[in-house]
């Protein structure tokens, strides 16, 4: 294991070059987690929260709660939890399918569209904040990288 003394602090440095990316992909995402979060704490709403809102937004006609969750951003073990959270506030509705009483969808309220058509601005000039001095073709090479880590992962 190496070592870094400093100041009589001692340090571990990463030992791989993936190990680096590893610990800065942490950083940065907890950087930029903190930004959105800020954002979503004026409308009392979690980051995970807003992801299931986001994606129903995204497919009207509703998702069955399992396709839901595979949709996700981050996994959450409790699904049921968080769907109620945004059923009391009315933000999402749910019902058993007709055809098959095992399945039940989640859609989009009109007052879950609503809260989103006010989150758009702020969380969209959040990431030109955070993001846009990379410039369009910096952008565009993190997200392939991204992808292409993301591909690999088993």
């Amino acid at each position: 294991m190496k070592k870094v003394v400093q100041a009589g602090i001692s340090k571990r440095r990463p030992d791989s070059p993936e190990e680096t990316a590893f610990l800065d992909l942490l950083r940065t995402t907890d950087m930029l987690s903190r930004g959105l979060g800020q954002v979503l704490k004026s409308e009392d709403l979690s980051a995970t929260q807003y992801n299931v809102l986001r994606i129903l937004r995204g497919s009207p006609e509703g998702l069955a709660c399992g396709e839901l969750a595979s949709r996700m951003i981050t996994r959450d073990p409790d699904i049921t939890r968080l769907l109620d959270r945004l059923e009391k506030r009315a933000l999402i509705s749910r019902c058993r399918e007709t055809k098959d009483r095992r399945t039940v969808m989640a859609r989009i309220t009109p007052e879950g569209l609503k809260l989103l058509a006010r989150l758009d601005e702020p969380v969209h000039s959040g990431h030109r904040r955070q993001l846009g001095h990379l410039g369009r073709e910096r952008l565009r090479l993190l997200t392939e990288l991204l992808r292409v880590a993301r591909s690999q992962v088993v």
